[in-house]
């Protein structure tokens, strides 16, 4: 009697993300104490304020700034879409496999291994490239903090050759790497300071660069020039520059499911974890507009930004923005390289969360046998209660990803791509399930979108479609070798030894997430 009574109030004081955690048939291994601000924090941090600037310059070239500024505002309104159908997934299936355990329990008994297996290799590909597309963003912050901080390109100031710009590359990674083999409390409390940092250094950002920068530009320019560059970028067609003009939004507003794979260490992740995506998605969708209609401001000289000769030899726009800005105002460009910085250190924050959600996407697939040599990779440290080993197998792929740094102009571009169609494209797989499911199938969690859940999670995975198939397209022409984007070439390659290894083997044994016990009877 004593045993029951004891059972029942330990039922009842169990976490309510713990708890559905166990009707799906798993037990609490990770640690769970993060609260909504820390999960917030830590899923702010992954998809960041900054991280589209690498890819102003181009996106501005294509088509002007009417198109970029008003990119933002369509890809934002789709972006929706796509949140509220993953928090209403995250809801109902709080665990850290997140996109591909719910692709699974989705697709139904026939169709969710296979479903599970392609959603957790786009997902595994998404995010372990993400860490490189951030690495090289800071690489190449840091590169210009160096440049103007020792002179200037015309000053003889130090432009980083491209082997230091690769030392400089792994380096974030393996500082990454080692930041998360601590406790995930220190990750978050290193993202709650991101989450500050962005906020109030994109407010510094956003309010002085146009005040520094006078004269602006009118508003006319900003929100109604439309301008192709067919003779530098070798595009005729006005639709398909505006096209690669929205690449840029694309890139800056994914990310947010961060939060569902920190479902396992949430406290109520059934309600925190869609709280956290769509609050992540409001604040940087509103900043992030902010930022570029600052930036486009605050231009003096749109061809001058370009031109290798110039103070930052044209390897980032922004950088070039910043500096005219400033030494067009004050004679000096201490105060470029102090917004430099800022900008520099959301992405270490960003690259530090993305290293935090690729971990805990390898560990969830390696607990579910998914990926060769499982066990290693679905090591919990004993004390940090940490996957220490899916952590460094992530530095290793990504620092393996940057090395054609060495030798190609557009690494940025392709890894980006395959960090996009890769991560996007694993969102595809779970609300498509969603859409074409049975409705009584489906055990809703505290966030349900009701019947508007249809017509929502259409939207979402047609968007998400065109997202990935932008990205698969060349940026310039004519085609080279130097300038061509091997993205397409890389994940054909990936995608047909993934599928080649289910059909021939992997769909004799994968069926899906392993379950530590059995569910109880009527749970999802």
């Amino acid at each position: 009697m004593n045993t029951n009574v004891s059972i029942t109030q330990q039922a009842l004081e169990m976490d309510s993300g713990e708890k559905r955690l166990h009707e799906l048939g798993y037990k609490q291994e990770l640690r769970r104490e993060m609260t909504l601000f820390k999960t917030l924090a830590i899923t702010f941090s992954s998809v960041a304020v900054f991280s589209g600037t690498p890819l102003y310059g181009p996106s501005l070239r294509y088509a002007g700034p009417a198109s970029l500024i008003w990119g933002w505002v369509v890809v934002t309104f789709f972006t929706w879409f796509v949140g509220l159908a993953l928090a209403e997934i995250c809801s109902s299936f709080p665990t850290t496999g997140s996109l591909y355990f719910w692709a699974a329990h989705l697709a139904g008994p026939k169709w969710g291994p296979f479903a599970s297996w392609c959603c957790a290799w786009l997902e595994t590909i998404g995010v372990v490239s993400g860490m490189g597309a951030q690495a090289y963003s800071g690489a190449q912050a840091l590169q210009m903090i160096i440049l103007l901080s020792t002179g200037t390109n015309k000053g003889g100031g130090y432009f980083a050759p491209r082997s230091v710009f690769l030392a400089i590359y792994m380096g974030l990674i393996i500082i990454w790497a080692v930041l998360n083999t601590f406790a995930l409390n220190l990750i978050a409390f290193l993202d709650i300071i991101s989450i500050w940092w962005q906020v109030i250094g994109g407010m510094v950002v956003i309010i002085m660069l146009p005040i520094v920068a006078q004269p602006t530009k009118p508003a006319s320019y900003v929100f109604t020039h439309f301008e192709t560059s067919p003779e530098s970028t070798g595009i005729q067609s006005k639709p398909y520059a505006i096209i690669l003009s929205v690449l840029l939004s694309s890139y800056s507003l994914y990310g947010y499911d961060t939060a569902a794979h920190l479902t396992e260490e949430t406290k109520g992740a059934d309600r925190t974890g869609p709280i956290a995506i769509l609050s992540s998605i409001g604040i940087v969708t509103l900043f992030g507009w902010a930022y570029y209609i600052a930036l486009t401001f605050s231009i003096h000289d749109l061809n001058y930004l370009y031109d290798v000769n110039n103070e930052t030899a044209g390897a980032l726009v922004p950088a070039q923005i910043l500096y005219d800005a400033f030494h067009g105002r004050f004679n000096n460009s201490a105060g470029a390289i102090v917004f430099l910085c800022i900008i520099w250190v959301s992405y270490f924050f960003c690259g530090l969360s993305v290293t935090t959600s690729a971990a805990r996407v390898v560990y969830a697939l390696s607990r579910d046998r998914g990926i060769p040599f499982s066990p290693i990779w679905r090591r919990v440290h004993p004390k940090r209660k940490v996957p220490t080993n899916a952590v460094w197998f992530c530095a290793a792929i990504s620092i393996i990803l940057g090395l054609p740094i060495l030798k190609l102009d557009v690494v940025f571009t392709a890894i980006i791509s395959i960090s996009t169609i890769g991560w996007v494209g694993g969102y595809a797989v779970p609300i498509f399930a969603r859409l074409v499911m049975a409705e009584e199938n489906f055990k809703p969690g505290p966030f349900y979108l009701g019947k508007a859940r249809r017509p929502i999670c259409l939207v979402a995975f047609l968007w998400i479609c065109y997202t990935c198939s932008t990205f698969l397209l060349p940026t310039t022409y004519p085609l080279q070798w130097k300038t061509f984007n091997y993205a397409p070439i890389a994940l054909a390659v990936a995608l047909t030894l993934i599928m080649l290894w289910w059909f021939l083997d992997a769909r004799k044994w994968f069926k899906g997430p392993v379950r530590d016990f059995e569910k109880q009877d009527g749970d999802i």
